[in-house]
């Protein structure tokens, strides 16, 4: 009989292209903060240039801080080139903090969400095919999402999906826990198992990497969700395997 395999699935990048939505909530709730966005929405242009720093973004928060930098004229590539920095700085000049931009980032997607459900989700589409990969995952397979998304966004687009998670197999940013300690308690939880953790974003994957205790977990980098060129090069160097759509959940 095959062992089964245990996934854990980044949600934003793997599952979610999320980028379009992410960089208007952000629009939305700077907007909020400073009285110089002169439109409700962002534009096509400003909208794409997000998308292009998104592979360096953390959290959702700093979307926030992101379109402000945009918003004043900043480029890709100065943003890209010095990120902690400029959205440092930005965080100081608004006189905010990190636990405020959280809540207001919060409260600006719920509001979005409660006024119009059904844009929001389509803001939220999953990359092609997903949805039926995640549908067709073998009942001898276990999988859970680990993300620093909220947890109940994550599951109004899955639910919205027509796809079934249990909420104790989901953790999101209300948990506290960084991936590596969710990944952590899941190799202790699964001894007999092996975990295949799937992610985006190269920084989270080097950490991993770097724990002693996370060494049976097989690391992967999906290659179409939030990473550069050089994400990729990087990754190899890595002996991180570097997988695209068609290879995901097969």
């Amino acid at each position: 009989m095959k062992q089964a395999i245990i996934y854990a699935l980044d949600f934003d990048g793997v599952i979610c292209d999320s980028a379009l939505e992410t960089g208007i909530s952000g629009w939305k709730a700077a907007s909020q903060i400073w009285n110089d966005f002169s439109t409700a929405l962002p534009t096509k242009e400003l909208s794409a240039q997000f998308r292009e720093i998104r592979p360096i973004m953390g959290t959702g928060y700093e979307a926030i801080l992101i379109v402000r930098l945009l918003n004043n004229g900043e480029t890709v590539k100065a943003i890209m080139e010095d990120y902690q920095a400029k959205t440092q700085q930005v965080l100081k000049d608004s006189a905010l903090n990190i636990d405020q931009l959280k809540k207001l980032f919060g409260e600006t997607r719920d509001h979005w969400i409660n006024e119009n459900m059904t844009e929001w989700v389509e803001m939220n589409p999953l990359f092609p095919r997903i949805a039926e990969k995640l549908q067709q995952i073998p009942s001898q397979d276990t999988w859970y999402i680990i993300t620093t998304k909220q947890e109940r966004f994550v599951k109004q687009i899955l639910q919205a999906n027509n796809i079934q998670l249990a909420d104790e197999r989901i953790f999101g940013l209300g948990r506290n826990m960084s991936k590596e300690a969710v990944l952590t308690d899941l190799v202790s939880k699964h001894k007999n198992e092996t975990i295949y953790f799937v992610e985006d974003m190269l920084p989270t994957l080097l950490k991993i990497i770097k724990n002693d205790k996370l060494k049976t977990v097989k690391l992967f980098l999906a290659l179409w969700g939030y990473n550069t060129a050089q994400h990729k090069l990087d990754a190899e160097k890595q002996a991180i395997t570097l997988i695209n759509r068609e290879e995901f959940l097969l």
